[in-house]
């Protein structure tokens, strides 16, 4: 143990040089050792009687000197001595470091410093060494830094401060330091101490301002070099651009480099697509684009850094102004000409070898072929720019121009990729001389657009034919119907329940009732039903769906319905988009016959959004989508585009007749909304419904038009059906006129018969309009309805009149005069609902 003296303010400052500890000694252990073993043999030689008081004293004295020391080391009196402190190669390592060392306490004072310190503060010994703070003191360059790092020196924290020292008056040259600070160690008591180092780093700064001096030099340089010079990184933004091609273009400079500008800001037209793409060539002839929109011809020779692993860097690129001077170069001209000529067709260009490799391209097809295959693949060959599929047909053509064919036909062919393109190949052949490094020139038009129009419209006019065929049949066959219902009615009124025949003739009208239905959604498919539209709200429209969305999916299959907020209104036919949902509902339920999830989700979509959306036909506006998605087994790519299509379906015999989507398709169409599905098989398929949002302020509420057009329904039954009065019955199907008579005469009334328009009109000259009613076709030939009906109120404007047609009350109410009111009742109908009808019109409001 030595005693500690760090309480002693009187205390020098010591180096390694002046140990200010003892060090301990095992000789001096054993001399003590050895004169308590001696005392205690002299003891035992005396007698155990003799010996007693003076064991006694000895024992008392070695504890009271125990005692003391316990005392003493408790109130840092003595200490042990720290072998690891006093060992000479540790102390020499800090004396003679480079790096000027000083240690000081709590109080500033310094305990420590090496030989190192004192040279760099000029301190003759170290009985002479200052603390940092005192030594620069009163210098305004530093005093700042070393106040920071004092400041972290007493909240015990490390700090590193780097500063000039101004050169003398006296002659002594400026120099830069290094000055760091940290606490000592991590205990208590180590913290209290402050280690100090100062580092000369006067010939390193020397070396970095002589580096920064010629790195200036060469960007002055570079800059007013006559010609221009810049990089762009992988992302296409310039990195760099010299001072005088900013100017040729009229940039600022110190836009570039932060941001500012992009590959595509000055490059004009495709080029910026040559430069990023991997087979750029030196020697490249392209347009830049000035600030004001002006174009200058441009040579580059451009270079490509690529990275360890491959990837391309940074480009390095230098640019030759091509524009006129004053000396005029027709060749030059010439070569101007055609590089603006090849760069800026709107057709690929590529001329090739007879392996496919690509010798030359023009800025069109670096940009089609980086957008086929990012890694460059279709640039470096024009064969991985064609699918497999079809391959074979290029490299036929590629061939035949080898062998210097000409009239090559073009190729149709599918280009490589993730989507789906299309494009068309022409190929000639080069001059004979030229083809052992190009065989052939190749001229690549991308036509997926084209494809893509072509097919919507073949879509649009199958769909019209088979819509019109649709319409046409379903407008016969209603005729067909109204007869069978009509007659059927007769039989059920003339045999009772108890009747053996009456179970086979309500067989009959279940049946005809089917049919009717049928011929209903084959005039949905047509957009020629009619529709009754009102201002709908979606969100309560589907929550009282939601019931019978739950019934007909049954339990394996979850429902969830998320609504939108602030759903605007849309006007739609309430019965007819039930219909929509249910039909895709059921359509989701067979396709998860597992079970699994049906999201039906609404939302508002702007003007500005539709316009984004990549669903073709549809112009942008506000809109109400409806997504209807399912987990089920998804609808296969071959098919999809054919889902819409009447009586198409993937079901089983017996439990479709392919007329649910059609009717959707409908529908929806004849509302003016769009619909579209997206599918992958085994990953459920998704219908969006687009309906058009309605804005009540721009509604025009004309007079009361159709006010009895109203469909009179069997819900709410008349007690009396009976009735009074003169009917005129126009109707070119016989069978179903007599029919018809037949019925209205059951109930009362008088019935005159005509068979077109000519023949009603004379009926009504022979009773001098003395008709009450009149029942009229809209389609008949001579006449049709709507000729009849201004002819008939040209004589007598109050005549009442109700339309029956199996085509929609849009079909023919275009036509009509303006304010002209007609109630109407569409084919098939049953003999209730003609006497209903007929009894509602006649009836005075």
């Amino acid at each position: 143990m030595t005693a500690d003296t760090d309480n002693d303010p009187s205390r020098e400052p010591i180096t390694a040089h002046e140990p200010a500890r003892r060090s301990g000694s095992i000789v001096l252990v054993l001399l003590v050792a050895g004169g308590i073993v001696a005392v205690a043999i002299a003891l035992m030689t005396i007698g155990r009687a003799q010996a007693q008081p003076y064991i006694l004293g000895l024992l008392a004295m070695l504890a009271m000197v125990g005692l003391f020391s316990l005392f003493a080391y408790a109130a840092g009196i003595i200490r042990f001595a720290d072998r690891a402190a006093d060992d000479p190669v540790t102390g020499r390592i800090a004396d003679l470091a480079y790096d000027g060392l000083v240690v000081t306490d709590s109080r500033g004072h310094v305990v420590y410093s090496n030989a190192a310190y004192l040279a760099i503060t000029g301190a003759p010994t170290s009985l002479d060494a200052r603390p940092v703070e005192r030594v620069f003191i009163g210098n305004p360059d530093v005093s700042e830094a070393v106040f920071r790092l004092l400041k972290a020196a007493r909240e015990g924290k490390r700090q590193q401060e780097e500063v000039r020292i101004a050169a003398g008056a006296d002659g002594v040259q400026g120099r830069w330091l290094r000055m760091r600070v940290r606490p000592l160690g991590q205990g208590k008591r180590q913290a209290k101490y402050a280690v100090w180092s100062i580092e000369d780093i006067t010939r390193d700064r020397e070396r970095q301002e002589d580096v920064f001096q010629e790195l200036q030099h060469a960007i002055e340089y570079l800059d007013h070099a006559p010609c221009g010079f810049f990089s762009v990184n992988p992302a296409g933004d310039l990195v760099y651009v010299n001072a005088t091609l900013a100017n040729w273009l009229d940039h600022d400079l110190a836009e570039i480099g932060s941001g500012g500008l992009k590959l595509t800001d000055i490059v004009s037209g495709d080029g910026a697509s040559l430069l990023t793409s991997i087979m750029a060539m030196p020697g490249e002839d392209i347009d830049l684009r000035m600030r004001g929109g002006k174009t200058m011809p441009v040579r580059l020779y451009h270079k490509l850094a690529f990275g360890a692993d491959g990837v391309p860097g940074a480009s390095r690129t230098l640019v030759i102004s091509r524009a006129r001077d004053e000396r005029p170069d027709p060749q030059r001209a010439a070569e101007v000409r055609f590089m603006r000529f090849f760069d800026h067709t709107p057709m690929a260009i590529a001329t090739v070898d007879r392996a496919g490799a690509v010798v030359r391209a023009n800025a069109r097809f670096a940009k089609l072929a980086q957008s086929l295959s990012p890694d460059g693949a279709a640039g470096k060959s024009i064969f991985a720019a064609v699918s497999a599929r079809d391959r074979h047909l290029l490299i036929a053509a590629i061939n035949q121009a080898a062998e210097g064919q000409g009239d090559i036909p073009p190729v149709e062919a599918m280009l490589d990729g993730a989507k789906e393109r299309w494009g068309q190949f022409f190929v000639t052949a080069v001059e004979e001389g030229e083809r052992e490094t190009e065989a052939a020139i190749v001229y690549l038009l991308e036509t997926t657009e084209r494809r893509a129009l072509e097919n919507q419209i073949n879509q649009s006019q199958k769909m019209d034919m088979v819509g019109q065929l649709a319409g046409g049949i379903a407008h016969d066959f209603n005729n067909v119907l109204s007869a069978i219902m009509m007659a059927n009615d007769f039989l059920l009124n003339a045999h009772k329940p108890t009747d053996p025949s009456f179970q086979d003739i309500m067989q009959i009208k279940q049946n005809a009732t089917r049919a009717a239905t049928l011929v209903r959604q084959l005039l949905a498919f047509s957009r020629r039903q009619t529709l009754r539209p009102q201002v709908l709200d979606l969100g309560d429209a589907l929550s009282d769906l939601t019931m019978l969305l739950r019934r007909l999916i049954g339990e394996k299959v979850k429902l969830d319905l998320v609504h939108g907020r602030d759903l605007w209104p849309v006007k739609v036919d309430v019965s007819q988009f039930e219909q929509v949902i249910v039909n895709l509902a059921v359509n989701a339920r067979d396709a998860m016959p597992d079970g699994g999830k049906l999201t039906v989700r609404t939302v508002n979509v702007t003007s500005e959004e539709s316009g984004h959306l990549a669903y073709k036909g549809m112009p942008a506006a506000d809109y109400v989508r409806i997504d209807i998605t399912d987990t089920g087994t998804g609808i296969p790519a071959d098919i999809v585009d054919k889902i819409f299509e009447p009586f198409f379906s993937t079901k089983e015999v017996g439990k479709g007749t392919g007329l649910g989507l059609s009717t959707v398709y409908g529908i929806v169409k004849q509302t003016g909304g769009f619909i579209y599905v997206d599918s992958e098989a085994n990953e459920g398929t998704s219908f969006h419904i687009f309906l058009p949002r309605h804005h009540p302020e721009l509604e025009v509420h004309p007079a009361a038009v159709n006010g009895a057009a109203k469909e009179p329904a069997e819900a709410k039954p008349r007690t009396d059906l009976t009735g009074q009065g003169t009917i005129l019955l126009v109707e070119d199907e016989e069978g179903l006129r007599s029919l018809n008579a037949r019925g209205l005469r059951s109930r009362g009334y008088s019935v005159i018969e005509a068979s077109n328009g000519i023949e009603a009109m004379e009926a009504l000259e022979e009773k001098n309009g003395a008709v009450d009613l009149v029942v009229s076709d809209v389609v008949m030939p001579e006449m049709d309805g709507p000729t009849l009906l201004k002819e008939m109120r040209g004589r007598n404007p109050d005549l009442k009149i109700i339309f029956v047609s199996g085509y929609a009350e849009d079909a023919f109410e275009k036509s009509l005069p303006e304010n002209q009111q007609f109630a109407f009742l569409p084919k098939p109908f049953t003999l209730s609902q003609l006497v209903a009808a007929v009894k509602e019109t006649m009836t005075p409001s």
